[in-house]
């Protein structure tokens, strides 16, 4: 019998999808002296988010507490980026990951399932590629609940609409694979992420996390090289030898710093 900690995928994101124009207004409108209970229950008051019902509401700030309101070094980046004007591209692939980071279904569907594709030349992705695999984990026990099959469609179809405005797939009803956009500077803060708990300069280029960027080596360490050139971090390798390090001790230090760069070259 499965435990509740075997059952890792969830139908959330039925409820809500990317939602990129949402979370911007709530970093927008962030205050980082007021606490998240504090914001959210001033959000729902004012109703910044102009949805027409208190439940869909409801419905969009738990995703949000899921995704971004977990830690206050988080919570407190983000605003810096958003309120500090950073590009709206880099930022949709900072919210991309960090959505990853919290949803497990989101993360596997692009590891295991698209990431395999592109790498078989692949462009095209059916709903039926997604939703063989959906089922296939519903019979494992994977998921929360005996999902049906109008749900497992639900589900992927709410995967392949998100990961659309994420900026994984492209098209509006036929979904391809292409080459995804990633900024040099959100390549960095994605990198100052993963340093947190991986210091070695070596297995920070091989972190299986570049996989949701669908980068190889080679291209990590092309990403490092340029964000060096950037100045946006050091970046050494004499052999194997790697040593990378950051102008900045925390993630809301490091967010002001590749505003400031982004501003620069742009």
């Amino acid at each position: 019998m499965k435990t509740n900690s075997d059952r890792i995928y969830s139908s959330k994101i039925i409820k809500a999808g990317a939602l990129l124009a949402d979370t911007r207004t709530l970093f927008a409108n962030w205050d980082e002296a007021a606490s998240v209970s504090e914001n959210l229950t001033r959000f729902r008051r004012e109703n910044i988010f102009g949805k027409a019902s208190r439940s869909r509401v409801e419905d969009i700030l738990a995703i949000f507490r899921q995704r971004y309101l977990t830690a206050e070094h988080l919570t407190k980046s983000l605003a810096v980026l958003v309120k500090g004007g950073f590009p709206t591209e880099g930022l949709d692939r900072i919210f991309y990951f960090h959505a990853a980071q919290s949803d497990k279904l989101l993360h596997d569907i692009v590891t295991e399932v698209l990431l395999p594709l592109q790498q078989q030349g692949r462009d095209d992705v059916l709903i039926e590629d997604i939703q063989r695999v959906l089922a296939r984990w519903v019979d494992e026990g994977k998921t929360t609940g005996r999902w049906s099959e109008y749900t497992i469609l639900r589900v992927a179809q709410g995967l392949l609409s998100a990961l659309r405005d994420f900026g994984v797939l492209r098209g509006a009803t036929n979904k391809q694979l292409g080459p995804m956009f990633l900024p040099v500077e959100a390549f960095a803060y994605v990198a100052f992420n993963l340093r947190q708990n991986q210091p070695s300069g070596e297995r920070l280029i091989d972190h299986s996390e570049w996989r949701l960027f669908f980068l190889s080596r080679e291209s990590v360490e092309h990403f490092f090289m340029e964000a060096h050139q950037r100045r946006l971090l050091e970046y050494h390798a004499a052999g194997s030898i790697i040593r990378i390090s950051f102008p900045a001790e925390s993630v809301e230090e490091y967010a002001h710093v590749i505003v400031e760069r982004s501003h620069r070259t742009s």
